[in-house]
């Protein structure tokens, strides 16, 4: 559908929409699907069965919004740092088909949108969606600052996990909390893996991340990391309640994990890129657990 209405356009206009798609990574959903599964997490177990549709249908559209808002902002603050690493020089800012101020334009037109979509929802909700903008648009400068950008990119991803317990039930109990900081765990490892793909590049262009901070000791810290996140994630599921289905689930993340590691012990670049991406599995896993042990329950 989306070729067809491109094709549709003049030959400069599909040339220059094409080049916001891949500003926003329309065309790598991997992001995006790494935010929705822990907002699917929070919309089942807040509603304790198949969420309401309202809330469903729209912090799925607020999930790909805010994502792609969050890339533009992203290769904004990045565009000096972009053209100096190989992976990245060929992003629209960086090769200089998007200007920096088509860019703003794109991230302030998605928030507005993500706006409007959670205005359909409660008060409490509202006012969490301002703490949300802010971490999304302060995520791509803390790079700059500080060895953990990762941080605060999980609590920004992980930001909707008490907005969806918000939405569902107009509170957020303990066990969102919990689940947004095993998300933010989770987020640690995989966007450390992520930055182990750049992390010569990133130091000479004087970039910050985990995976420069972790040096040689990050397989041993990314191996804690994954134990802690699977620790807090039985927690979640212990109380919740939950069945055997999700233990089972539980069981088979953790063997996802185990496969990372070996996919990234001699550090290779694309290994690290392939474990990275791996995680979209491990947040699928994890939500058809959460949706059959409710389903049992």
């Amino acid at each position: 559908m989306l070729n067809w209405l491109l094709q549709k356009l003049p030959a400069r206009r599909r040339e220059k929409a094409l080049d916001y798609l891949v500003l926003t990574r329309m065309d790598r959903p991997i992001g995006a699907l790494l935010l929705l599964w822990p907002t699917w997490w929070a919309l089942w177990l807040a509603a304790g069965d198949f969420p309401p549709w309202k809330p469903l249908i729209i912090f799925t559209l607020g999930v790909f919004a805010m994502r792609a808002a969050g890339c533009a902002i992203n290769d904004y603050a990045d565009r000096k740092l972009d053209p100096q690493v190989a992976r990245t020089a060929g992003r629209p800012i960086a090769s200089g088909r998007v200007t920096p101020r088509e860019a703003l334009i794109v991230f302030a037109a998605l928030l507005l949108f993500a706006f409007v979509l959670v205005l359909f929802t409660n008060a409490l909700t509202i006012k969490l969606s301002f703490a949300g903008a802010a971490l999304a648009a302060l995520y791509p400068f803390t790079k700059r600052y500080t060895y953990m950008p990762q941080v605060v990119l999980g609590a920004a991803f992980g930001w909707s996990i008490p907005m969806a317990f918000a939405a569902v039930s107009g509170h957020v109990p303990p066990l969102g909390w919990l689940l947004f900081l095993g998300n933010i765990i989770w987020s640690i490892v995989y966007d450390t893996e992520y930055a182990m793909v750049d992390r010569e590049e990133d130091i000479q262009a004087g970039a910050k991340s985990t995976a420069i901070l972790f040096g040689d000791a990050d397989l041993p810290i990314l191996g804690m990391l994954m134990g802690t996140f699977a620790l807090a994630m039985l927690f979640v599921g212990q109380r919740a309640g939950l069945g055997w289905p999700y233990w089972l689930a539980l069981l088979v993340a953790a063997a996802l994990f185990g496969y990372q590691m070996w996919l990234i012990r001699h550090r290779a670049r694309d290994a690290c890129l392939v474990a990275f991406r791996h995680n979209n599995w491990l947040g699928l896993t994890l939500w058809v657990g959460i949706v059959l042990a409710l389903a049992v329950k």
